[in-house]
């Protein structure tokens, strides 16, 4: 049907305005698509209720639930994608520019842009089947609103201290494993976060664990699994091990967290538990992605697993939930079992998903105040040996309160490491103390500046991770070197090369030894579009590897070529941020050697995942890596490259994600000024939607 809106002033002005913004790339073709269609079934919706649809529609694709209406008004600017990511069509210099929100809002009031919004066809609550739902202040498209409500019912169902149809766990028998559990505790005066995290998981069938990078949050849920099984192979009623499974939301993830609890459970003490052997052999070593575990099906957002197809598990815990999106996170919970439990791990300050909805976030808002009431202080008390302060004590505290922990002491970063430091500051928003860091940084530290020899300096860093007068000297005995994409090329050449006619398991292990060393260091950066974004800076830094014979460029793929994957490929068993790199290897059928590229194998026995690239459709080269697609990944030299104008994407929690990818060097290169990364230290992001603390605190209370 052809779109024919309604002729009067104001909605012949809207309509104008958003195919505008739609050419200058503020909103993107499927919003302004989605808007035209409502107004083709309803010609007499008002055509504020045609924009809110429209910008409720772009909201989705920029990670926010719904359309909060007040914050919009508050901040108009806020509700597209502005420049510079936006890009003004101008044929001429005497092309107008579009009119920025500010100017289309003005004068409109919250309270009127509520009235609009109704519509019988187009509007609607909890009941009925219209396209939106108004829900205060927020209007959502009906299936995330729908994933919403899922999310806090679910939630809410599990946030009491026993299992449905069980009994509360015995206090008794849980102090007891947890001082088999933590022997290096006796005497210990100071609040043990990781001890108390394992109470609480095991008292709540829903619990989350947070925390920064180093803190234990691994080693934690890993005493939680052994507390848990203990428990259950004591129980005279049960006499058989919980079905557990491990979770990770991409490849990577996975299989970090694989390669990461191998060791650390042949490493748990568990000698003064009566069943030991059973309860370490009881605990799962291999990590699954969910969409492996949830049983993807192609072309379709639904599952194999689901309300009706529950999986078959008693324990569920899931690493990296910050990416976790409010769409999968739906679909998770309602294809776990009503026994089920489910633990969530992750850092709740790192960058949300992707996709819609910052869920780990929003369940975590309150961590850092605990807002644990009396009961659960007595509780604990008993069960741990340990009091919380009073300042974490709040009567009016929710049982989602009483289900999450923050973890606080980090491992990994000591109190002399520039990476903690560096992270603390600007997490907490310190931007003077972050930049005082930066200035005089310690030998983990690099701050690059990029002025009149930004060239020299970017090739050296790129190529060997800085200049010689940058790497520290002195270093720590056994601390990787500070390197750049060099190392991992070295490999490839001839002399590092099996020989022609070496065996697969030979091919399998140079590989991995080239993957690992790729692993060393990474470029990050903040945008994908301009010359500090991923399309501007991968074309750079390939040139520059090419003048150095690093890589023979031939076409669009060549040896040494790293790619990501950027959709799931169910039939090759990849999934969406796989890194792989492109090899040159000797096929037995081949006379001359052929372009593979090489993954690692996150499941079966080989080491690697040998692809043909005619077969890779979704992949991008990554010598440089958007911040957001390296969540779930370590590197041993991160470095973030922040571009060289104002960029509101620039946040806290996009420069604090990429500080710590780092595992023992991080070097920021900043192509603005001071005040632009000051200004992004300062700028937090705020998603809408509603899993903040009052809905919780609601759904909580219907559950009760």
């Amino acid at each position: 049907m052809m779109f024919t809106p309604p002729s009067d002033p104001k909605s012949a002005e809207i309509r104008e305005t958003l195919a505008t913004w739609t050419e200058a790339g503020w909103l993107r073709p499927l919003d302004w698509a989605f808007g035209r269609f409502l107004w083709t079934e309803a010609p007499d919706a008002s055509p504020w209720l045609i924009m809110a649809a429209t910008l409720a529609s772009h909201q989705l694709g920029r990670g926010h639930v719904c359309l909060d209406l007040a914050s919009t008004l508050e901040e108009p600017a806020l509700a597209l994608s502005l420049p510079p990511e936006g890009i003004v069509p101008s044929d001429s210099e005497s092309a107008t520019p579009p009119s920025v929100p500010a100017e289309v809002f003005k004068g409109l009031t919250a309270a009127r842009w509520r009235e609009e919004l109704n519509h019988p066809q187009l509007t609607g609550d909890s009941e009925g089947s219209s396209p939106l739902v108004i829900a205060g202040h927020r209007l959502y498209l009906r299936r995330f609103w729908a994933y919403e409500q899922q999310v806090l019912s679910q939630i809410g169902q599990r946030l009491q201290p026993a299992m449905p149809g069980g009994q509360p766990p015995d206090a008794y028998e849980i102090s007891t494993v947890l001082t088999a559990l933590f022997t290096d505790a006796d005497g210990n005066t100071t609040l043990d976060w990781q001890r108390l995290a394992c109470a609480l998981a095991v008292r709540n069938p829903f619990s989350i664990i947070t925390g920064g990078p180093g803190t234990g949050k691994t080693t934690t849920v890993l005493k939680v699994l052994a507390l848990l099984q203990s428990l259950a192979l004591s129980d005279s009623k049960a006499q058989r091990p919980l079905r557990i499974q491990l979770a990770a939301p991409t490849g990577k993830a996975a299989a970090r967290l694989t390669q990461s609890i191998a060791s650390r459970v042949e490493g748990l003490d568990l000698s003064t538990l009566l069943n030991a052997e059973q309860v370490r052999n009881a605990i799962p070593r291999i990590v699954t992605t969910l969409h492996r575990l949830l049983g993807s099906r192609p072309d379709t957002r639904h599952f194999r697993h689901d309300a009706r197809n529950p999986l078959g598990l008693d324990v569920l815990v899931i690493d990296e939930a910050s990416m976790i999106d409010l769409e999968m996170m739906a679909s998770v919970l309602m294809a776990l079992p009503s026994h089920a439990r489910l633990i969530l791990l992750g850092d709740k300050d790192q960058l949300a998903s992707v996709e819609a909805g910052a869920v780990l976030g929003a369940l975590c808002q309150r961590a850092e105040q605990g807002h644990y009431t009396e009961v659960t202080r007595q509780w604990l008390q008993k069960t741990t040996g340990l009091l919380l302060p009073e300042a974490m004590i709040d009567p009016e505290g929710t049982p989602l309160d009483q289900a999450v922990t923050m973890l606080r002491e980090s491992h990994r970063f000591t109190a002399s490491s520039g990476i903690g430091q560096l992270a603390l500051a600007v997490n907490a928003g310190n931007a003077k103390a972050a930049l005082e860091i930066l200035n005089t940084p310690p030998q983990d530290l690099l701050y690059l500046k990029l002025g009149e020899k930004a060239e020299t300096a970017f090739e050296a860093l790129v190529l060997d991770g800085g200049t010689s007068s940058d790497h520290p000297e002195g270093a720590e005995k056994n601390v990787p070197p500070r390197v750049g994409y060099r190392h991992y090329l070295n490999l490839l050449r001839t002399e590092h090369r099996p020989q022609a006619d070496a065996s697969p398991e030979d091919w399998d292990g140079w590989a991995r030894q080239v993957l690992s060393a790729h692993d060393q260091f990474q470029l990050l950066c903040a945008v994908r579009k301009g010359p500090w974004g991923v399309e501007g800076l991968n074309q750079r830094i390939e040139t520059l590897l090419a003048s150095k014979h690093l890589i023979k460029k031939q076409g669009e793929w060549y040896a040494g070529r790293p790619v990501l994957v950027t959709r799931n490929d169910y039939a090759l068993g990849l999934m969406n941020g796989d890194i792989g790199v492109t090899l040159a290897i000797q096929d037995p059928g081949q006379k001359a050697p052929v372009l593979r590229v090489a993954f690692p194998n996150y499941d079966g026995d080989r080491l690697i995942k040998w692809v043909n690239p005619t077969r890779l459709n979704d992949v991008e080269t990554v010598f440089a890596l958007t911040v957001h697609k390296s969540q779930g990944s370590e590197f041993t030299h991160t470095a973030l490259a922040l571009p060289n104008r104002p960029n509101p994407i620039l946040t806290r929690e996009l420069l604090y994600t990429g500080i710590t990818r780092a595992s023992r060097w991080f070097t920021l290169v900043n192509g603005g000024t001071d005040e632009n990364l000051m200004a992004a230290v300062g700028r937090q992001v705020l998603r809408n939607g509603g899993l903040g603390f009052q809905e919780s605190k609601a759904a909580c209370s219907r559950q009760s």
